[in-house]
């Protein structure tokens, strides 16, 4: 088995155009997304970013950017968002369904010049996603790719 990536940083939005708040432990809950957070929907209820993506946007602008400036609810490392449409990840003991890709906006270039259009190739800004299983999620925990559900018997 592939070894597991890792949560490095969780934040939460409690009001829309609000701050996001840094925190140590997330409730997500199965079916509605992050408790108490502003944004719930029936497709977008958490937000995940690479730490590998900052690493290299960094790199590319010249200065360092943090990630909390995307707006997205989990930060982690070691395992890669692009492509994984419709996938399951494994955060902590939660289970998220990842629904698509999260496409950055306006306020990415408000934050730092030129990283909306950094953030654009290969699913950069982020993927979002349904809570299948809920629970607690905290800064360090594993995270894994789960096996496909439906997967195809050849």
């Amino acid at each position: 088995m592939d070894a597991p990536g890792r949560i490095e940083a969780l934040w939460i939005k409690r009001a829309r155009r609000g701050p996001m708040d840094a925190a140590e432990t997330l409730h997500l809950v199965a079916g509605e997304g992050v408790a108490g957070g502003a944004d719930r929907s029936s497709t977008r209820q958490v937000t995940l970013i690479e730490r590998e993506v900052f690493d290299r946007v960094s790199t590319e602008l010249g200065v360092a950017v943090d990630p909390a400036v995307r707006r997205a609810n989990v930060l982690v490392s070691g395992i890669s968002l692009k492509e994984r449409r419709n996938e399951r990840i494994r955060l902590g003991s939660c289970v998220i369904e990842l629904v698509g890709e999260t496409r950055p906006c306006e306020r990415m270039d408000e934050a730092v010049p030129g990283l909306r259009a950094a953030l654009s190739d290969g699913w950069g800004g982020g993927a979002y996603g349904r809570v299948v299983e809920g629970g607690e999620i905290h800064v360090g925990d594993d995270v894994r790719l789960e096996p496909a559900v439906n997967a195809a018997a050849s």
